[in-house]
């Protein structure tokens, strides 16, 4: 029997998680949210995907609760709370898919701001606190390449930036 295209008969969190977030492109869009990219413009340039299925995605994202359309008339976003829960779910997966891939050199490092790194469980080494998204700063890990994107984006992140800040690409 083929697989159906939704979960609405299971009985289950992770299939209802899956309805939400589990669209191709939907965790990377929530991704850059959380890294501050906040236009349209840039979230396009950044992830390479159609206006299309960019809109689509946003427009959904929206309807569920996890983004805000924010601004004067240019396409702007923001993560609300019922996001923000997700971010240590995207910091697992951020960390699990650089062990897979690079063991030992990330890609990307996240570090509780003035204090230490965090560890798979989201926790600064130092002070064993799991911190808000907003006192969390990510910086260019020793497994990153700068040479493989050169989108505003792409070379803002170069520097350290806190989470949930808009991101300056100009």
């Amino acid at each position: 029997m083929a697989l159906g295209t939704d979960y609405p008969r299971q009985d289950c969190g992770i299939a209802r998680s899956l309805e939400l977030v589990g669209e191709r492109w939907t965790l990377l869009i929530l991704r850059d949210c959380f890294l501050g990219v906040r236009r349209f413009s840039d979230l396009q340039a950044h992830l390479d995907v159609s206006r299309a299925v960019l809109s689509s995605r946003l427009d959904a994202l929206v309807a569920e609760g996890l983004l805000e359309r924010v601004g004067d008339g240019h396409a702007s976003y923001e993560l609300t709370e019922d996001a923000i829960a997700l971010w240590p779910v995207l910091l697992l997966l951020a960390q699990w898919g650089d062990q897979r891939t690079s063991p030992g050199r990330p890609r990307r490092t996240f570090h509780h701001v003035g204090c230490g790194i965090l560890g798979r469980d989201g926790r600064c080494s130092t002070c064993d606190v799991a911190p808000h998204p907003r006192d969390v700063e990510t910086r260019r890990g020793p497994g990153a390449d700068p040479t493989l994107r050169s989108d505003p984006v792409s070379r803002a992140l170069r520097e350290p930036h806190r989470l949930l800040e808009p991101l300056v690409t100009a």
